[in-house]
């Protein structure tokens, strides 16, 4: 009883907050532009929305998954992605060298919305055409998040044995990764030869990695993909600061800090969900005591109250002292870690805040200076981390404000980044000028967490899964499974 009312009062602070976020509209671009949310009545914000409301939502989600598959499927049919300016595939590391990351990225995604045709599509090029076997390096971070998870997440949902076996092939690949001095892993590695370069790599690239072989381990029976991830996790940790912060950047031979910088910002924001998510899909208790320690450091040096509400900045990681008033389109991924961590006030504090931002120009810039109230990066890349935290919001306190923000998100997102073909990024969120990208992760996360927002909550069992940092589900009673 005691957390429902806890919950229930936090959802009228943050709501007053929301409801505040018009003081802080620049140029022409005013609060809630694109959006359907009322401005005027508090008693609107919090009026639920009906089922067939949600239904009919989720429903244009749908749609516009189909939509944007479909410019893929057209112009890009076999890359990692589209250009939808231009109607040009695009490949990460050149031309005929695709990994197909928009069909993996896509495929859990098309399943859960019941897209059989497309995700039967899909399935079919990555088990026929999906080639690991190239004189390339990739990128560990993002290979792991999107390929491997990926495939991991669909086999998961499809129980294709040839999603595991190519995700077992590419965690092969990846193994020499790993050997470095320290165990934490280089930066890229060559999937035909096992070379590595990148000496210099940051927590992001080394602590989220846990998720994907850890379960890659659980399915295969190889344990080396745990322990190897897990001790490159400890190994990074273990040099956090005397304060309990980690910086920017680090030396994988040296274990060397070469940039203090500490905050909850890309670079740094997926260790710390990692934390907290391994300790649960995995029961693992290591992760659990370094999770509840690092969040009371985050918590004290890097969370800043200001008139306009509770933000994260940055600081410096030995000292603590504030070194810039950033926050950001990744950094709002963290409303739905404290959230699942269970602490839904500050979720709700922080989440309120991130929503401001995203109404200064009627979609969310890349970075965002608080204390001004000023865009500082224009950019917006199609990034899912506002609705993933909305998402999450909405599953533990059912308030209605975040139905209503999702559907400002959806709004935005039709008005501002739709185009002929698909969905494209956005150079300056203040002009809405486009740029020629749609990334797979726009399949991945951003529209999966809008369409599980306002689907039923029986489409998907929130309580039976832990999300990677892609969105990629992976099944906690799998994740639980005793080690042999």
């Amino acid at each position: 009883m005691m957390r429902v009312l806890r919950v229930s009062l936090s959802a009228v602070f943050a709501l007053s907050a929301f409801l505040g976020a018009s003081s802080f509209a620049q140029n022409d671009a005013t609060v809630g532009s694109g959006s359907t949310l009322p401005k005027d009545s508090a008693a609107a914000h919090l009026s639920p929305m009906s089922d067939s409301e949600k239904a009919q939502l989720a429903e244009k989600v749908r749609a516009e998954t189909l939509y944007a598959w479909e410019g893929y499927k057209k112009y890009a049919w076999g890359h990692d992605a589209l250009k939808p300016l231009s109607r040009q595939g695009f490949d990460w590391y050149g031309e005929g060298h695709s990994l197909l990351m928009t069909p993996v990225d896509a495929l859990d995604t098309l399943t859960i919305m019941g897209l059989k045709a497309q995700a039967d599509e899909a399935r079919q090029i990555i088990d026929t055409k999906l080639n690991l076997d190239q004189d390339i390096y990739v990128k560990d971070f993002e290979i792991t998040i999107r390929l491997l998870g990926g495939l991991i997440s669909s086999y998961e949902l499809t129980g294709d044995n040839r999603l595991l076996e190519l995700a077992d092939d590419l965690g092969r690949r990846m193994l020499p990764m790993f050997d470095s001095p320290t165990g934490m892993p280089y930066e890229f590695v060559n999937l035909h030869s096992g070379a590595v370069r990148g000496t210099r790599s940051n927590p992001a690239e080394i602590g989220t990695l846990l998720i994907e072989y850890g379960m890659l381990a659980r399915h295969t029976g190889k344990q080396m993909y745990y322990d190897k991830a897990k001790h490159a996790l400890v190994e990074l940790y273990k040099r956090r600061s005397s304060i309990g912060l980690v910086g920017s950047e680090i030396d994988v031979e040296t274990g060397k800090w070469t940039d203090p910088a500490a905050g909850i910002m890309g670079g740094i924001d997926s260790y710390y969900e990692y934390l907290l998510k391994a300790s649960i899909l995995f029961g693992d208790q290591d992760c659990a005591r370094m999770w509840e320690e690092s969040v009371r450091a985050i918590d004290k040096y890097l969370a800043d109250e200001q008139p306009t509400g509770l933000w994260y900045g940055h600081a410096d990681m030995n000292s603590g002292e504030r070194t810039h008033t950033f926050y950001g389109a990744l950094d709002a991924f963290y409303p739905a870690v404290l959230a699942l961590g269970d602490d839904v006030h500050r979720a709700e504090e922080l989440q309120a805040s991130s929503f401001k931002m995203w109404n200064v120009a009627g979609i969310e810039p890349e970075q965002f200076d608080y204390a001004k109230m000023q865009i500082t990066a224009p950019g917006y890349e199609l990034r899912p981390e506002i609705i993933e935290s909305t998402y999450y919001l909405y599953h533990y306190t059912h308030a209605p404000q975040y139905l209503a923000m999702g559907r400002t998100y959806f709004d935005s997102l039709v008005k501002y980044c739709r185009t002929d073909d698909g969905y494209a990024a956005l150079a300056d969120v203040r002009t809405k000028k486009k740029r020629d990208s749609m990334e797979s992760f726009f399949f991945a996360e951003t529209l999966k967490y809008l369409y599980l927002l306002f689907a039923p909550e029986s489409t998907f069992d929130f309580n039976s899964i832990i999300f990677n940092t892609e969105a990629h589900p992976m099944q906690r009673k799998i994740g639980l499974r005793a080690q042999d």
